[in-house]
């Protein structure tokens, strides 16, 4: 998991500071689900982060039905839907506006 964490973790930070220039720079519906969409991808970095490290054990990630599966499962099911739907939507946008 470490390795993972090591490719997967840089990647969603740069997907989440870069999806945040780009909603300071012009504020849009689409910029903000693909920055909503990058959060929800870091949340997901820190709870295997939290998890590996055994931190907030309470939360009892990796148990089935419990408090942090369902926060790494629901923030993993956003991340991977907002992101790549602001992405596309912006694109049929932009496109849209040039015709």
């Amino acid at each position: 998991m470490n390795a993972t964490l090591a490719v997967v973790g840089p990647l969603a930070g740069a997907f989440f500071f870069g999806s945040a220039a780009r909603v300071a720079k012009s504020r849009t519906v689409w910029r903000f689900l693909q920055f909503f969409g990058s959060a929800c991808l870091i949340v997901v970095v820190l709870t295997h982060i939290a998890e590996t490290a055994g931190l907030l054990t309470s939360m009892g990630w990796g148990l089935p039905n419990s408090a942090g599966h369902y926060l790494d499962f629901i923030s993993a099911i956003l991340g991977l839907t907002l992101f790549p739907l602001g992405i596309f939507a912006e694109a049929v946008a932009r496109r849209k506006n040039l015709s």
